[in-house]
């Protein structure tokens, strides 16, 4: 494994980069849709998708996962919305088979220290209003053959309690003709296979090959194909964007009130959940400064990245404020977008909150751009909330390199101790570690999405207290040495 220690860290600061513009792909979510330019692999044209705000979202929970071991580096993520739980579930077992293949092939009787290749499944919310909910799952898995990259469209119907496919969205009277306009759309393209027939064959194909499906902000329909489902792989994926008077007259009843949702967003979203948990906020501020002088005190800093996550890290701010113990956050974009709420609450009560991009990609297998976009747009999110921007990030699974340090001015933090609890979800056992491997200012790595890491913090504090530890963030620590 890479040596992951504070000091050499102390002195890794890169030149600023420009902000790359945001796309599709492992460099996170997309902001914007690809215009129909019929030439794969090309620059996309810009068609507006309308944003949508995850903290609007009533009882919203990100499930994520992750390891942050080099020969088995993986991060997950999908979204839990109340009333939607078929939609979930389907989305659950899509990742969890994922996660499984991808654990079978690369993680287990792995080649211990050996880089391994990583997986990174991300997540897009497209609509969330009214009765209904989209979500695109985008997958990059470095194990399979090709780019691995691929995405799938997620429909909830709330009128009718079901989760619905993305070809849901096209009524099945009008799917021949749907299917026959995107044919003629392809045909002649660059690479794509003379007969298109096959791809389309029978409802199993059809559903297989049409499951990354969604709106423009004007109502036309954007569909993408992934490498290899209608062309040579080598060719790259492929887009048709049909426009809302084309497409109109075929969607199913769901997909016009998907249609009109994204056009003209309501206030709300009421998928006809009996319950909505409220997510509770801590309200802890801190009294000032921390004045500990590290160079005559024992200190120590917690870290806790991948968060934030609800319930998890708001229990995690109650016990540090039990100790007027301070920490520091390494916040993944996507989640601050869903919870800058209790972002807010950590810096307020005297915590520092860092940067570890946008969806925890690997970043040394990124362009310059990509990682340039997945830190500048988890800033600006950390900003938006808190209104003030990180200073330090966190590159995912340790991975830096000098192109990851030429693309920010942000200072690298990696970690003395590694708790693993990501691999051994026993609060009793993450304690142990953290007690017994603690020394004077080390910096402790552990994830405040693991509610078995979160419990096993009070032991930690009362332990380490009671030793003469002072906990502090780790800017505060590095200003003292």
């Amino acid at each position: 494994m890479r040596t992951h220690a504070l000091f050499p860290s102390l002195l890794l600061l890169g030149a600023l980069s420009l902000t790359a513009a945001c796309s599709a792909g492992p460099d996170g979510p997309s902001v914007t849709a690809s215009a129909d330019d019929g030439r794969p692999g090309s620059a996309p044209t810009p068609s507006p998708v309308r944003g949508v705000d995850p903290s609007k979202i009533k009882g919203l929970e990100i499930v994520g996962d992750s390891s942050e071991h080099s020969s088995c580096p993986f991060a997950t993520s999908y979204p839990a919305v109340p009333g939607a739980e078929a939609m979930t579930a389907a989305m659950k077992k899509d990742v969890q088979r994922a996660l499984d293949r991808f654990r079978s092939v690369v993680c287990e009787g792995g080649a211990g220290d050996t880089e391994g290749p990583d997986l990174n499944i991300s997540h897009q919310f497209l609509v969330a209003s009214g009765d209904v909910l989209g979500v695109r799952l985008t997958t990059q898995d470095g194990s399979v053959a090709g780019s691995g990259l691929s995405n799938r469209t997620y429909w909830y119907d709330g009128r009718a309690g079901a989760h619905r496919t993305a070809l849901g969205l096209i009524a099945g009277e009008s799917q021949d003709r749907f299917v026959t306009a995107l044919k003629d759309r392809l045909k002649g393209r660059e690479g794509v296979d003379a007969a298109l027939d096959g791809a389309f064959s029978d409802p199993a194909s059809r559903s297989a090959v049409l499951d990354d499906m969604a709106f423009t902000a004007d109502g036309g329909l954007r569909v993408a194909f992934d490498r290899g489902d209608v062309g040579a792989p080598a060719a790259g994926a492929y887009v048709v964007t049909l426009p809302r008077e084309t497409v109109s007259p075929w969607l199913s009843a769901f997909g016009r009130r998907v249609q009109e949702q994204t056009r003209t967003p309501g206030r709300s979203l009421d998928l006809g959940a009996s319950h909505t948990p409220a997510q509770a906020v801590p309200t802890h501020t801190a009294s000032g400064d921390d004045d500990t002088d590290c160079r005559k005190a024992k200190c120590i800093a917690l870290t806790f990245d991948d968060g934030p996550a609800a319930p998890e890290t708001a229990t995690l701010l109650t016990y540090l404020a039990r100790y007027k113990a301070r920490a520091t956050f390494f916040t993944t974009g996507q989640n601050v977008a869903a919870h800058p709420d209790l972002v807010r609450a950590a810096a307020r009560a005297g915590n520092e909150i860092g940067n570890h991009s946008w969806n925890h990609p690997d970043l040394t297998k990124l362009s310059p751009q990509q990682i340039a976009s997945q830190l500048s747009r988890t800033s600006a999110a950390v900003k938006a909330a808190t209104g003030k921007a990180p200073t330090l990030f966190r590159p995912p699974y340790g991975a830096i390199d000098p192109r990851v340090r030429a693309a920010t001015r942000l200072s690298p933090v990696l970690w003395d101790v590694d708790t693993e609890d990501w691999k051994y979800r026993d609060a009793a056992k993450v304690a142990r570690t953290v007690i017994s491997k603690a020394e004077r200012n080390d910096v402790v790595l552990m994830h405040d999405i693991h509610p078995t890491s979160v419990a096993a913090v009070p032991q930690i504090l009362r332990t380490l207290t009671a030793r003469g530890f002072h906990f502090v963030t780790v800017s505060h620590l590095r200003a003292s040495l």
